[in-house]
């Protein structure tokens, strides 16, 4: 008996249904970004960072000119129709000056929340 030239057409199971990558959405852990957003807490990881960043932002010793247009865009940001995704962007666009920021405070805890945010949702 001769091997058929297409195997998957005999298989029971759709060869679309069976190799989709889409099935890897059902099978991969929650919190891979490469894969699924799913299980990523997003707004709970900005929060951790933007409460780590005001403590610096927000006291004249450590703020400056910078940080004060940080604010108003963040501001601007939080009050438009896409927050969610104006802050992310706007988290991701200074993510080393946050960290330049926290080492410079000797931060641990800020820079620990900032990477993860900035390897869960960057």
């Amino acid at each position: 008996m001769r091997a058929s030239p297409t195997p998957w057409l005999s298989r029971a199971e759709p060869y679309c249904q069976r190799e989709s990558p889409m099935n890897l959405l059902t099978t991969t852990p929650a919190g891979d970004r490469y894969v699924t957003f799913n299980g990523i807490d997003f707004e709970g990881n900005m929060a951790r960072v933007l409460a780590h960043l005001r403590r610096y932002i927000d006291d004249p010793r450590t703020g400056n000119a910078f940080w004060d247009r940080f604010k108003a865009r963040l501001a601007a940001a939080e009050s438009g129709g896409n927050a969610f995704q104006d802050k992310l962007l706007l988290l991701h666009s200074h993510v080393y000056y946050m960290g330049d920021l926290f080492e410079d405070q000797e931060d641990e805890a800020a820079l620990a929340d900032l990477r993860k945010l900035e390897e869960e949702c960057f």
